[in-house]
């Protein structure tokens, strides 16, 4: 039997916003790979190693995650275990935009911009032209 859906709508109404400030212990992480059985690779702002987190039972099969995606994880949560898991996924980050506005947002996680504006290219060029057919 299926879940309820008004499990699936409270999960998507308490993902939507940002909230005002993060929780002790919580940090915004980006999203590797997916090392499968709801374990997430993620990689923290300050470059160190990545850390394996899992995803709650509540985000399972509700809420979808992809490569490059954000979300904010809880690293005191298995602390006082002895195991691999570095951590535990308590929120998604579904509007970028929104949650980019807040104070608590990583600044070495800048947007990228599809098409940079400085840069060298200046598009598609001609050939160069063969003059000396022309003369003869």
């Amino acid at each position: 039997m299926p879940r309820p859906k008004r499990n699936l709508l409270a999960t998507a109404q308490q993902t939507s916003s940002p909230p005002v400030s993060l929780d002790e212990g919580h940090r915004i992480a980006k999203i590797r790979k997916a090392e499968g059985k709801n374990l997430y690779s993620v990689e923290l702002p300050s470059g160190e190693e990545p850390l394996l987190v899992e995803l709650p039972s509540r985000f399972r099969s509700q809420i979808w995650m992809k490569r490059g995606g954000y979300v904010v994880v809880d690293t005191s949560a298995f602390a006082d275990r002895d195991n691999k898991l570095d951590g535990e996924i308590v929120n998604v980050v579904r509007d970028e935009r929104e949650w980019r506005k807040q104070s608590y947002w990583p600044s070495e996680f800048v947007k990228k911009s599809s098409y940079p504006e400085d840069s060298d290219d200046n598009g598609p060029t001609m050939p160069p032209s063969d003059d000396s057919d022309e003369e003869g």
